[in-house]
């Protein structure tokens, strides 16, 4: 689960450093100052949420009978499934027009007083810390108790993104983020199918899906689940001996229909034009 859970923090981690980073160099580089406490308001109070809302999945839940704690985590999984397909097809387009976007809301909410200023930081870091807690809840589910390789995967992908937007920040690297998105894109997308999967056999534990005793192939024989590549496999993809035909059939089904699309060339967009005084971009697409 480390790896998994690594890149996944890491993928979400640097698109909220990147708004970060488009949001303070913008203030930056226009001599306003002034501004840069409210975005990093909207910052912290998305952050203090997103942390909420985490805990309160993964720690208030463990009361709950066995069937409910699989409902919530299977459903919790799918959810992140939803998140994870709309947020690699979303920055598949976006990654190139992202920073003028940004700029140009911030450049309005600047006219508007600092409410609104907070508001754009915090609606643009929330919808990843969102996403983060929900992905966040779903693997530590799907490790299972006692398991601290999803929590260290996690703060080894949210600790690199901290560091790769400093970076960035202070112009000692550039990223082509049309590249970096897609082949994230690709892996985030195998990960995604063994949430789904994992959460569709948590479903089936808790009697709300049928079909947990038809299995589609049992390796268990074959594939010793503590062997390292049996950890390897389920650390990353979610990978499991026994797999019912119902996770088989949706794992096939995703992997199918959404890499297909995700691969199709992508149609340009037109550049959204930024403020007359933005000076050029910090962040290289």
């Amino acid at each position: 689960m480390l790896a998994s859970n690594a890149l996944i923090g890491l993928r979400e981690g640097l698109e909220a450093a990147l708004v970060v980073v488009i949001l303070v160099a913008f203030l930056v580089k226009t001599d306003r100052r002034w501004a840069l406490r409210y975005v990093w308001l909207g910052v912290g109070v998305a952050v203090t949420l997103s942390v909420a809302l985490g805990a309160l999945l993964t720690y208030g839940t463990k009361q709950l009978s066995f069937e409910a704690q699989e409902m919530i985590g299977g459903l919790a999984s799918i959810l992140a499934v939803v998140f994870v397909t709309f947020m690699v097809f979303w920055m598949r387009t976006a990654s190139r027009t992202i920073s003028g976007e940004l700029k140009g809301k911030l450049d309005k909410a600047l006219d508007l007083g600092p409410f609104a200023i907070a508001l754009v930081a915090f609606l643009g870091v929330g919808r990843e810390g969102l996403e983060t807690a929900i992905f966040f809840y779903a693997t530590t589910e799907a490790a299972g108790q006692g398991n601290n390789q999803p929590l260290i995967g996690w703060v080894i992908g949210l600790g690199g993104a901290v560091l790769l937007g400093w970076l960035i920040y202070r112009g000692a690297v550039q990223i082509n983020l049309a590249k970096f998105f897609r082949y994230t894109g690709i892996l985030l997308i195998l990960v995604a199918a063994g949430i789904l999967a994992y959460g569709i056999h948590d479903l089936q534990e808790a009697q709300f899906l049928p079909g947990l005793g038809t299995l589609a192939f049992d390796v268990s024989a074959t594939v010793d689940p503590s062997s390292w590549y049996a950890t390897l496999l389920k650390g990353i993809f979610n990978f499991t001996p026994a797999t019912t035909v119902l996770q088989a059939v949706a794992w096939v089904l995703y992997v199918g229909i959404v890499l297909t699309l995700f691969l199709r060339p992508v149609k340009s967009r037109p550049a959204v034009t930024a403020p007359a005084s933005e000076p050029t971009s910090a962040v290289a697409a």
